[in-house]
């Protein structure tokens, strides 16, 4: 074979012109294509496209400033196509007309199908929030959610990616608008629906404290809020919440009840403290005095805080003498000692009476007195019978001592020597 033949091989595999030109992509101006940076210089990013020359994005094309371009080479970028042949023979294209047009697409398609999407406030203006689109979007004050918002002021979102529900799309006039508060409210649903088909009774959860009232807190469980009733926070009773948690305080909780049609959830923070009435019978017993302080008044009696644990009082045994009202004789803050009437910890519930100490006092007193006469009456009885015998004692003692004194005294004295 000679130098200048061609092998059939070669004959098989070469490329015709004219079909390599049909497989090269025709390019149209305003056409989005995507391609793969080459070189990146100070006249601008050289991309290759597919097409029979590269194309040239100029640094005003960019999506950052020539000095500093977000590309590297490698990168797979969207462009769109400006000029499919430029004065040198090369297609121009912009990365930043592309960025541009994508995100009109992107939320004239969000507008279409619901979608949620996510900005950054870069702005806050009369009226509302100016987000970042890859245009400027609008987010009117009615449709901000405040309820994130430290101090409840629209400052404090600029800088922050939110959550936005397009709601209005106005291409010609370059105008959209935007819902932060739909966003936020749909995905609040969407987590509640997913934490309420999780949640079952009996299970320890954590959640943060977002808002005290009179009648409990509604704490935030990441995905929804519960409740956590005033009387489910402390085994004895308090009169406002702020008495046991405070705000954004983060706490563990027991699931007590969940509705999941209504999308309630019911929570409990004292079933995760130790219970009181399950060691109350190693502490107290029937009939003990014990000191407590009155925390509360209703027309049936007083509660009594006795440690960690709520005791009862009845108006009937408030004191010895009848009670009309309950406030005639105790008021909130008085310490008052009781007597433990009797103690059901199976029912948390001790029932105290001062009635009866103050009975049990009088009848100790009275058997004190009594045991005193007796005493007393036996040491005179004693006294006088001890003085009787000494009494005769002394007249048997001092009779025959006179009569040997007399006798001695009448005998004759018989001089010596007689």
């Amino acid at each position: 074979m000679t130098g200048d033949q061609t092998s059939p091989q070669t004959l098989t595999t070469a490329v015709d012109p004219v079909e390599l030109a049909q497989k090269i992509p025709q390019l149209a101006e305003r056409q989005i294509v995507q391609g793969t940076v080459v070189r990146v210089d100070t006249e601008g990013v050289l991309v290759d496209v597919g097409a029979k020359s590269e194309g040239l994005i100029p640094p005003a094309e960019l999506s950052r400033e020539a000095s500093a371009p977000d590309v590297s080479v490698g990168d797979r970028i969207d462009v769109m196509v400006v000029q499919v042949e430029g004065e040198e023979g090369n297609i121009i294209l912009s990365q930043r007309r592309a960025d541009f047009e994508m995100a009109w697409r992107r939320v004239q398609q969000a507008q279409q199908t619901g979608k949620i999407l996510h900005a950054m406030v870069v702005d806050k203006v009369k009226g509302g929030l100016v987000v970042d689109l890859g245009m400027r979007g609008f987010v009117p004050g009615s449709h901000v959610d405040l309820s994130q918002a430290k101090g409840r002021r629209f400052e404090w979102f600029v800088g922050q990616s939110i959550p936005l529900k397009v709601l209005e799309v106005d291409r010609p006039k370059g105008r959209v608008i935007l819902s932060h508060r739909l966003a936020v409210e749909e995905e609040r649903q969407k987590r509640k629906g997913e934490l309420l088909a999780t949640l079952q009774e009996g299970m320890v959860v954590e959640g943060t404290v977002k808002r005290l009232t009179d009648f409990g807190a509604f704490v935030d469980l990441g995905g929804t809020d519960g409740l956590l009733p005033i009387s489910e926070m402390s085994w004895t009773y308090i009169k406002h919440p702020s008495e046991v948690i405070r705000r954004n305080q983060r706490l563990k909780l027991t699931v007590l009840r969940v509705d999941r049609e209504a999308g309630r959830i019911s929570l409990g923070l004292k079933q995760i403290l130790e219970d009181p009435w399950q060691k109350v019978g190693g502490h107290v017993r029937v009939g003990d005095i014990v000191k407590g302080k009155v925390v509360r008044l209703v027309s049936a009696g007083a509660f009594v805080r006795l440690g960690d644990l709520d005791a009862f009082l009845p108006i009937a045994e408030a004191a010895e003498k009848r009670v009309n009202k309950i406030e005639d004789v105790l008021r909130v803050g008085d310490a008052i000692e009781a007597m433990v009437a009797e103690i059901r910890a199976d029912e948390r519930r001790m029932q105290l009476s001062v009635r009866k100490m103050e009975r049990e006092r009088e009848r100790t007193r009275v058997k004190e007195v009594l045991r005193q006469q007796e005493e007393e009456s036996r040491i005179t009885i004693g006294d006088i019978a001890g003085a009787l015998l000494q009494q005769a004692v002394a007249s048997a003692t001092v009779t025959p001592a006179a009569t040997d004194t007399a006798d001695r005294n009448g005998e004759e004295e018989v001089p010596s020597g007689s």
